[in-house]
């Protein structure tokens, strides 16, 4: 829902988005918090539908001067 983190991952495993992001919740609640710098760590790593690079992957690339 907010950035479509657990609709992707639903969507690459197979599973209702439901499942995944039940799972955030409770690895943020659960997991001491675990689930708020998984989702941020896909968010920057998993690329969006269509797309070559990953935000971190852009990011680095702009820093290096699009090498």
């Amino acid at each position: 829902m907010v950035a479509g983190v657990a609709a992707g991952l639903a969507t690459h495993l197979g599973v209702d988005v439901t499942i995944v992001r039940i799972g955030f919740v409770l690895a943020a609640i659960l997991g001491g918090g675990i689930g708020i710098p998984a989702y941020l760590a896909c968010l920057l790593l998993i690329p969006e539908e269509g797309a070559s690079q990953s935000i971190a992957s852009s990011l680095i690339d702009s820093f290096q001067g699009g090498r």
